[in-house]
Order: C-alpha cells, then structure tokens, then sequence
C-alpha cells in the first residue's frame, strides 16, 4: 500500500453548500475500513464546521482555520499553532465598514471587495499578517501559516508522511498542500490554476470527485494515475518553480 492517507478539502471538495453526501459519507467509510487513514484539511473556523458536519469521526485529524488550529476528534482536544487573532485589528476593520466579518481563534475571515482595505489595516498596524484566498473569501493569518504548515504540524504529531498522502482540493488556498502530497488531485469543479498544477482532476466534482478518487485509490493504489516518486515532491516542486 503506498497511498495510505487521504487529505482531503472540505468547501466545494468534500461539500456542496456546506453538506456532505450520503454517497460520500459512504465513500469514506469504506476509505476507513480499507486501513487508511484520511485527513479533514479546511479553511473553516472549528466550531462552524463542527456545527454543520456531524462525522468528524471518520478522520484522524482535522487542520482548521487554514492551517492554524489541530483538531483530534478521538480527544476533541484542538491545539492552536500560532497566535490568536489581535482584537484591534478586527475592531479597525469594523470601523471601516469592513463586513461580514468572521474570526476564529488564529483566522480573519471577510469576502470580496474588502481584501485592499484588509491589507491597509494590516499596513498601518504593523501586523504581522498575510491574505490568503479562497476563491471570493479573503482569510486572514499569521505569516507562515496555511494547510501545508498546518499538515505539516500533523505530520510532527504522528507517523505519517507526505510520501503516503493522496490530496485533493478545489481552490487556490489547496495548493499548499496538494504541492507537497505525493499524488495530488483536483475536483472536477476546481479552479483551472489548481488543475494546473495537480496530477490529475476527476471526473465528477466536489463530493462524488472525492468518491472517484476513493474508488481508484481501493482499485490499484493509483497505480493507473501517478507516477511513483522515489523523492519527497517538494523537492521536485522546487525544481519546477
């Protein structure tokens, strides 16, 4: 078994309009039985998700906030991975009409048009703080952080590797990740500059990708789809940037 650990998106990957599946939910169960292990890798604030996702369960850890916050749901005990958000900077953004506004505990999250009045109070404070986008959300975080650094924290807690992970995303905040995955995968309603840079993009999108995904994996490893390395792939990125 060389693909032993699926990390996977949750927003318009795993999800449509916030809901899984039944045919997903199904999909990962069966990933669980096969004894792999999968990932929940998401831009989400924990308490929103777990609100809205009620099997959690299925996956060995969940990188919340875009690589921010750890989440065991074996545990439920979080770890968070960088500071917490600075209250005065989402108390400017108010005061300049910037709405709606969403913070967890390490991510500011707004949408589309604010992102320049974003930057400008990241600028004036000094803050140490970069954009990250999500398609039309605009997400807030600590300089460093994003779901390669967050897995990369999972990676530190356990025994697995990036040479085992299979990953699979939709948006440009995936590339992260999916740039370090030793097979990476795109649903088939993913971004084009996403598409570009995995190895390949299925069929279906976002929840019954994911079970494409599952369905080939169970068949033959992958064996049909990606190129065995015999180095870590970011090291072959970087030679490519």
């Amino acid at each position: 078994m060389i693909f032993s650990n699926l990390a996977t998106d949750y927003d318009g990957t795993l999800a449509e309009d916030g809901g899984v599946a039944e045919s997903t939910i199904r999909a990962l169960e069966l990933f669980r039985r096969s004894s792999r292990k999968m990932i929940l890798v998401t831009g989400r604030e924990l308490d929103q998700l777990l609100e809205i996702f009620d099997r959690t369960d299925l996956f060995e850890w969940i990188v919340a906030e875009n690589g921010a916050l750890l989440y065991h749901p074996s545990t439920r005990r979080k770890h968070l991975l960088t500071e917490s958000v600075p209250l005065h900077f989402v108390e400017e953004l108010v005061k300049r009409g910037v709405s709606p506004i969403s913070t967890g505990d390490a991510i500011v999250a707004t949408w589309r048009p604010h992102e320049q009045t974003v930057l400008e109070v990241i600028r004036e404070l000094g803050l140490e703080r970069q954009i990250t986008f999500n398609k039309d959300a605009v997400m807030v975080l600590p300089i460093g952080v994003d779901k390669a650094s967050g897995l990369d924290a999972v990676l530190g807690r356990t025994n697995l590797s990036w040479k085992s992970i299979v990953g699979i995303g939709d948006a440009e905040n995936d590339l992260a990740f999916l740039r370090k995955c030793r097979c990476s995968v795109a649903v088939s309603n993913a971004l084009d500059s996403v598409k570009a840079e995995v190895d390949f993009t299925t069929r279906a999108a976002r929840g019954e990708g994911v079970v494409e995904l599952i369905d080939e994996i169970l068949k033959d490893d992958l064996q049909s789809r990606c190129h065995i390395r015999h180095g870590p792939k970011e090291i072959l990125s970087n030679t490519r940037s």
